[in-house]
């Protein structure tokens, strides 16, 4: 019965997995020319394990009958709240490729496969409660990531992009795999239960080596600063379907991941983490802010985006507070959207022959030759500096709110005057698109399923984004009480 017990909790696991071996027996019998119908496949197998975890989040679902496999898995509301978001975002990389890679003549069945296999890895991760679950998640979605970096294999970018993060990556697991083997060797397990029994009556000079090392892999994980060097290079060279990848779905993986580390196994010993999260923190809003500001490429001020809202999103972990964790899903939920509008407003981005553009300066006068998706555009950016009344205002509120709570004022008070140096190369881009001369360069007609999916992130960022303030706080409280209920 335990056994049914645990093959019924990791379901979606089993379904990914399941799906994921099939379609890639029809990939290898089939060829490419299948691949857009495994691609629809996948985004139906995807739309199935976001059902199968909604359940788990409505219900709050905590406890012992969310454990699985002697406390290495659980499928608690706060891993179904993270899952739900990356199994979203996974389908949404898969949705905007086919147009994308058609016109390199470069779309091939392995890409919606490999996107699948890293969707069932960060599953993993979120739902990991001991050290060797982690790892095995973290190395699943790792090796497809490396792969989707280097897709496009005539773009000399996207080799680079690929090798630079395989190379990196590589150093990064083997920090935090340092980490973990000096956890394990001075609290003798690998169960972050165990692991937060271990420390309750103090660490050690080696337990909190492992500590920092292990909080310097995942910072590597989440491109927080100063282990952010890899993103803007990244972003860049890999293709834009695989970039929007990159920025959304990892990117929540990592963070749940990060916070399951921090309170479920290191919760004892919240004033060891505190700091280095908080120094984290503000460098990655300070760099992100300033590295966005000279940038001439819209994916790498992007990149440096994703690296200052990782920044407002670990004050919240500072606070180390159940409030806290509650602001940084909202926050999460609240950047899947914009991320996903400004990197599909990326794909949307094309000159009269359909080659994409990348250079800030193309968007001149965008207003005045596709105010469609200048306005979308203009939404996303005034959404990432986090000006009212769109809904990114409310992700940053939130979090310096727990910050306050949690008696944080001054790391609280850095991050808002930190937020107005962002704010400048965010209005940057509007004023180009409203204010200078039209470039003419972006004239190409956008593919339907690039704008339906452009016009439901800018809809859910609008101010119609605050009629669900209550029901996204609630459902993010409840995950939140789930992280923090004993394992």
């Amino acid at each position: 019965m335990a056994l049914l017990q645990a093959l019924r909790i990791v379901a979606p696991e089993e379904l990914l997995s399941v799906a994921g071996l099939i379609l890639l027996l029809v990939a290898a019998w089939a060829g490419d020319k299948a691949s857009r119908t495994i691609s629809i496949l996948c985004v139906a197998v995807l739309a199935g394990a976001s059902a199968m975890v909604i359940p788990a989040l409505n219900s709050g679902a905590m406890g012992p009958d969310t454990s699985a496999f002697f406390g290495q898995y659980r499928a608690d509301a706060f891993a179904a709240f993270a899952k739900l978001l990356i199994y979203l975002s996974a389908a949404v990389a898969l949705i905007v490729a086919p147009p994308f890679f058609d016109r390199f003549r470069a779309m091939r069945a392995e890409y919606p496969l490999l996107i699948l296999f890293a969707a069932l890895g960060m599953g993993m991760m979120v739902s990991a409660t001991d050290l060797i679950t982690l790892y095995i998640g973290l190395e699943l979605n790792s090796l497809a990531a490396y792969v989707l970096a280097s897709f496009l294999r005539a773009d000399g970018r996207s080799a680079e992009a690929g090798l630079k993060y395989f190379v990196l990556g590589a150093l990064a697991s083997g920090i935090l795999l340092y980490g973990m083997s000096l956890t394990y060797g001075f609290t003798g397990t690998t169960n972050f239960a165990g692991i937060h029994a271990a420390l309750a009556h103090g660490v050690g000079t080696g337990a909190l080596f492992g500590i920092v090392f292990m909080l310097a892999g995942l910072a590597f994980k989440i491109s927080a600063a100063p282990f952010h060097m890899w993103t803007p290079d990244v972003y860049e060279g890999a293709p834009t379907p695989v970039t929007t990848f990159f920025a959304t779905a990892p990117k929540v993986a990592a963070m749940a991941l990060t916070m399951r580390v921090a309170f479920a196994a290191f919760g004892g010993q919240v004033a060891v983490w505190q700091q280095i999260v908080t120094f984290a923190a503000l460098l990655s809003i300070v760099v992100g802010a300033l590295g966005a500001i000279g940038q001439t490429n819209i994916k790498r001020l992007m990149a440096y985006s994703s690296i200052n809202n990782v920044g407002f999103i670990l004050i919240g972990l500072a606070a180390a507070t159940q409030a806290g964790a509650a602001a940084m899903l909202v926050y999460l939920a609240i950047y899947v959207a914009m991320t996903v509008g400004g990197f599909v407003a990326v794909l949307l981005m094309r000159d009269a022959d359909g080659e994409p553009v990348e250079d800030i300066a193309a968007l001149a006068g965008l207003s005045s030759t596709r105010p469609g998706l200048a306005l979308a555009l203009a939404m996303v950016m005034f959404s990432l500096a986090g000006i009212p009344p769109l809904f990114g205002f409310w992700g940053k509120f939130v979090v310096f709110q727990a910050a306050v709570a949690a008696h944080l004022v001054p790391l609280a008070a850095v991050g808002i005057a930190a937020s107005v140096i962002g704010a400048f190369y965010y209005i940057k881009i509007v004023k180009i698109m409203y204010f200078d001369e039209p470039a003419g360069r972006i004239t190409g007609k956008g593919d339907a399923s690039h704008i339906v999916i452009l016009a439901a992130s800018a809809l859910a960022i609008s101010p119609l984004g605050y009629l669900a303030t209550r029901w996204l706080g609630a459902l993010a409280a409840g995950a939140a009480a789930s992280l923090f209920h004993p394992l």
